[in-house]
C-alpha cells in the first residue's frame, strides 16, 4: 500500500516536471546531454572521496534519464537518433561514474579496489554491449539481474551510506561491498546474455533445419509417376 502511494505521488511529481519544461519547448537531446555534465560533476566529487554527496547528485542526474524521454514523448519530438543518442550519452555517463570512483581509489592507493572498480566498468559496460549486439541476431535480450537502472539505484544506496559525519555502523558505509557485488553481478549477466542468446540462436537454426510437412507432399506429388494416357 505505501509503496503504491509512492508510485502514485513519485509520477505525479514527474509529470508535473515534465508539463513544466514542455511549456519552455526545450530539445530533449539537450536534457540528455545535460545528465551527462551532472554525471561528470558526480565523478569529480568520487574523485575526492565525497561519496555521499556524488551520490546525491547522482540521484540528481538520473532524473534527467527520465526527463528526456518523457519530454520527448509530450513534445511529440521522439526520433530514432534520439534513442540512440540516449544510449550513447548513458555509457558515457556510466564510465565517468566509475572512473571517478577509480580516481579515488587510486589516490588512497587501495590496489584492490581500483582493480575492483574497474571490473565493475568493463561489466557494466559488457552489460549493454551485449544486448546490443544480441539484438542483432534475436528479438530481445533483456535477460539477466543487473541492468542499468539496477546499477545505477546499487551505486546510488552505496553512496548515500557513505554519510561523512555518521560514525560506522552495519547500515553505513557499504560501497566496498556494493563495489564486490556490481563486480561480480555484471559480469554474471553478461554471460547470462551470451547464454540465453547462443541458446536462441541454436533454436532458430533448429527451426529452420526442420522439414516443412508441405514442401514434402508437394515434392512428392510432383514426383508421382503420372498414368499414360487410354490407361
Amino acid at each position: 500500500m505505501i509503496g503504491e502511494h509512492i508510485g502514485i505521488w513519485g509520477k505525479r511529481a514527474v509529470d508535473g516536471i515534465v508539463h513544466g519544461l514542455a511549456k519552455l519547448n526545450p530539445n530533449p537531446n539537450h536534457l540528455t546531454f545535460l545528465g551527462l555534465l551532472i554525471n561528470v560533476l558526480a565523478a569529480i566529487l568520487y574523485g575526492y572521496g565525497h561519496f555521499f554527496y556524488a551520490g546525491l547528485v547522482l540521484l540528481f542526474a538520473n532524473v534527467f534519464d527520465i526527463l528526456d524521454g518523457a519530454v520527448a514523448r509530450k513534445l511529440q519530438r521522439v526520433t530514432r537518433f534520439g534513442a540512440f543518442f540516449d544510449s550513447v550519452i548513458d555509457r558515457y555517463s556510466d564510465i565517468t561514474v566509475f572512473v571517478g570512483i577509480t580516481t579515488y581509489y587510486a589516490r588512497e592507493q587501495s590496489t584492490l579496489y581500483v582493480v575492483l572498480s574497474g571490473i565493475a566498468l568493463v561489466g557494466s559496460v559488457l552489460v549493454s554491449y551485449t544486448r546490443a549486439r544480441a539484438e542483432s541476431l534475436i528479438p530481445k535480450c533483456k535477460v539477466g539481474f543487473l541492468e542499468r537502472p539496477e546499477r545505477v539505484v546499487l551505486l546510488i544506496i552505496a553512496s548515500l551510506t557513505e554519510v561523512p559525519w555518521a560514525a560506522s555502523h552495519f547500515y553505513l558505509h557499504k560501497m566496498h561491498q556494493v563495489l564486490w557485488l556490481m563486480a561480480v553481478l555484471s559480469h554474471w549477466t553478461v554471460l547470462h546474455r551470451v547464454y540465453h542468446t547462443w541458446r536462441e540462436v541454436q533454436d532458430h537454426n533448429a527451426v529452420k533445419a526442420e522439414p516443412d510437412p508441405v514442401r514434402i507432399e508437394e515434392k512428392a506429388v510432383r514426383l508421382r509417376p503420372r498414368p499414360e494416357p487410354g490407361l
